[in-house]
């Protein structure tokens, strides 16, 4: 579903992936893992078309997107939850999650916001809340429910337990590992191990823009936050 052949992408200047390459089947999870810095977000936005690799391929469900503008990979099926949420303050929840529906002009997205709301009855319940009121947490919801309604392929969750308090990290485990049953493909970034070890099929490890694919449930071989 996502193959990427020796990629690489930098800001301003700075190289940060050199010949980052990595491959998740179809309906599988995977895990990329690394210390802050390591290049896990740059990945990911490289993936999404928000940073344009200077070399190197990114396929997605066997087409080449590497110089295709971001907005196309909504029209594959692949949702994307940024490590800092970027939800508009003043809009609410619901707002936030239809976002990308509406700037695609997609239309029956109904069903979709039902399934998003049943696997996430809490966001369901502060629909009307401004996301500007809600906690850190909450707002992750949020977010990985707006990735969720563009994402029906294939999702990619940066750092989506970072700074969430344990009983929501919790919360956010168990929906990702639902969305296992729904036929998608996830990639979820961690500085470490600990909140995807059950979640995932596959494992790779970035130091330094280079990746390298571990065994699952190697923990002690993943670097350390």
């Amino acid at each position: 579903m996502l193959e990427t052949r020796d990629l690489d992408a930098g800001i301003a200047g700075t190289t940060i992936l050199r010949g980052a390459s990595l491959s998740i089947r179809s309906g599988s999870s995977a895990g990329l893992v690394g210390r802050n810095g390591a290049g896990k977000t740059t990945f990911m936005r490289a993936v999404m078309g928000l940073i344009p690799p200077s070399g190197g391929t990114v396929m997605i469900d066997g087409q080449d997107v590497t110089s295709a503008p971001a907005h196309i990979r909504a029209s594959l099926g692949v949702g994307y939850m940024p490590e800092d949420r970027r939800l508009i303050p003043e809009f609410s929840v619901e707002e936030n999650i239809l976002l990308p529906i509406r700037a695609t002009g997609q239309g029956g997205y109904e069903k979709r916001l039902s399934m998003v709301y049943e696997l996430m009855p809490e966001i369901a319940r502060f629909s009307e809340r401004r996301a500007l009121a809600l906690s850190g947490g909450q707002q992750k919801l949020v977010a990985l429910g707006r990735a969720m309604m563009i994402g029906t392929r294939l999702l990619l969750l940066d750092e989506p337990f970072e700074g969430v308090a344990p009983a929501l990290a919790q919360r956010l485990i168990e929906v990702i590992s639902s969305l296992r049953g729904e036929g998608l493909s996830v990639l979820l970034s961690e500085s470490d191990h600990v909140h995807s070890a059950g979640l995932i099929d596959s494992l790779f490890v970035i130091e330094r823009g280079e990746i390298t694919e571990r065994n699952p449930s190697a923990q002690d071989e993943t670097p350390a936050h």
